[in-house]
């Protein structure tokens, strides 16, 4: 059934009897006008500003902003939405950092696509809770059909499911979850008390800090993840994570998962999978891969093969609001073995008694850490079907060629030193003098970085390698150029230069300024 669209002069806002003003701002039959009106407003300004922006960031410190935002009482609304809007010009929409342009090139934050915010738009206003069929109904189907098409493009198998989470962070936790609880299957609660404390995970040097932040969160002990250090490529070395099994075992500390990284945040390396899937096999250890960043590849036209041996995971991290251009937030855990979901389960009588279980009613809170949930999968649902997965996978593949051009031409810079050439969209790069020492050198690329910020003109990400300081460009926008990328480069020598001029007496120094 088709239901008929209604112009704004033919469905006037009609109060109900006894309606009150505050009832007014609900989302109603009675009010739909008013809720068109409000978004159109709320999207104009953030067109308007978009439209306008000069560089990703204004510069606006801290401590400018905060007293504003400290001086709005709350307890004293506007009462009028282009009153609220104008107040929101000044303490967000002026200042926000906007990743559609094309000189940010700071973090895993990527530009967006309208058929995702399109999807935004709906699933707010429906506001489904993806907890329960009865609260979501088609919302369910439609999660469970990405999580089985992500599964299929990851190689899963049939018996494979998932669940979608808040992010990358979340997934990692679940999936850790999972496997601290196969490790412990079998045993009883004393057994459990022993051998909590003696669990090891072993992960990437490289890896992402959420392993360690799960192992906490998962009762384990302090040293429980064992950090396997990189070879000169970025990457976690397979004969490293077999010597480290081995000797964890003759320690008698039993290894309940070992996580590799498809993509790490820092340099954008891919471990090498199938080899390290082979030693997980071979030893009888849950592999989970951390994908947030590369699962791109899942469904990039030419650069598929990098994923090879993610097939053979047992858990599998993807961050759709990364590499799939996706709003915050769209990600998902998705397992091998849908079995292994129990583990998440609990059964509430008000909510999700065991008896449907038996009816075979589809409640997603049985697989998922939360329990009122948004309907994100719905941003990705109506990208898969206005563009197609090809489509998102050749906007991946622009991001990354782009940061292939982008590291030859910092490689090209006598003015900098560039490291691991990424397989994804990260350049770890900085600015190099010739003459002052490293913390010198330190110092410089850290101002550099804040005064590029400060200037509004383009925003890097700064790390520490070997316990130095550098820059680094996550190119995650198809619309970043080599010309973007140089006039960034010039803008940081520019003030590296300026700050090592403030700092070294000008007879010290033997390298040009910018």
């Amino acid at each position: 059934m088709t239901l008929p669209v209604h112009t704004a002069e033919a469905t006037p806002t009609r109060p109900r009897p006894g309606a009150t003003p505050a009832r007014a701002h609900l989302l109603s039959d009675d009010t739909v006008e008013q809720y068109r009106r409000a978004v159109a407003a709320g999207t104009d300004r953030v067109a308007r500003r978009i439209a306008a922006a000069t560089g990703p960031f204004t510069g606006v410190r801290p401590d400018e902003l905060a007293p504003q935002v400290e001086a709005i009482d709350l307890d004293r609304p506007l009462g009028d939405t282009t009153a609220a809007l104008d107040e929101l010009e000044d303490v967000y929409l002026r200042d926000a950092v906007w990743f559609h342009h094309p000189r940010y090139l700071a973090h895993l934050n990527c530009p967006v696509v309208i058929p995702a915010l399109l999807g935004e738009a709906v699933l707010s206003a429906v506001n489904s809770s993806m907890d329960t069929w009865d609260q979501s109904a088609g919302g369910t189907l439609i999660e469970r059909r990405l999580i089985e098409w992500t599964a299929d493009r990851i190689g899963l198998g049939p018996a494979a499911d998932g669940v979608f989470t808040s992010g990358g962070t979340q997934s990692n936790l679940h999936a850790l979850l999972l496997a601290r609880e196969e490790a412990l299957a079998a045993a009883t609660p004393a057994d459990r008390r022993i051998l909590l404390p003696q669990l090891r995970i072993i992960a990437s040097a490289a890896g992402h800090f959420s392993v360690q932040k799960a192992a906490k969160l998962l009762g384990l002990a302090p040293d429980a993840v064992v950090v396997v250090e990189t070879g000169p490529d970025r990457r976690m070395r397979p004969g490293a994570v077999r010597h480290e099994i081995a000797r964890c075992r003759r320690a008698g500390l039993p290894v309940m998962a070992v996580v590799a990284t498809a993509g790490t945040t820092d340099f954008g390396t891919i471990d090498p999978l199938d080899e390290i899937a082979e030693v997980c096999a071979t030893a009888g250890v849950w592999l989970h891969v951390d994908a947030a960043y590369g699962c791109g590849l899942l469904v990039s036209p030419t650069r598929r093969h990098l994923l090879d041996g993610i097939e053979r995971a047992d858990s599998v991290t993807v961050d759709y609001h990364k590499s799939f251009f996706q709003p915050v937030s769209s990600s998902a855990l998705v397992v091998r073995d849908r079995r292994t979901l129990r583990h998440a389960t609990w059964h509430a009588d008000y909510l999700n008694p065991a008896r449907t279980v038996a009816q075979r009613i589809p409640n997603q809170v049985d697989k998922s850490l939360q329990t009122t949930r948004r309907f994100d999968a719905l941003k990705l649902w109506l990208t898969l079907r206005v563009m197609g997965p090809d489509a998102v996978g050749e906007l991946f593949d622009e991001v990354c060629d782009r940061a292939a051009q982008a590291w030859e031409l910092v490689a090209a810079d006598p003015r900098f030193e560039v490291l691991t050439r990424s397989q994804l969209s990260t350049v770890v790069f900085r600015w190099r003098p010739s003459g002052p020492g490293p913390d010198l050198t330190d110092a410089a690329n850290l101002r550099a970085r804040e005064a590029l910020a400060a200037s509004g003109l383009g925003v890097v990400a700064g790390t520490k390698v070997d316990g130095r300081q550098y820059l680094k460009f996550t190119v995650l926008n198809p619309a970043t150029t080599v010309a973007d990328v140089a006039y960034v480069l010039d803008l940081i020598a520019e003030h590296a230069g300026r700050y090592l001029h403030e700092h070294v007496p000008a007879a010290d120094l033997t390298c040009p300024v910018g």
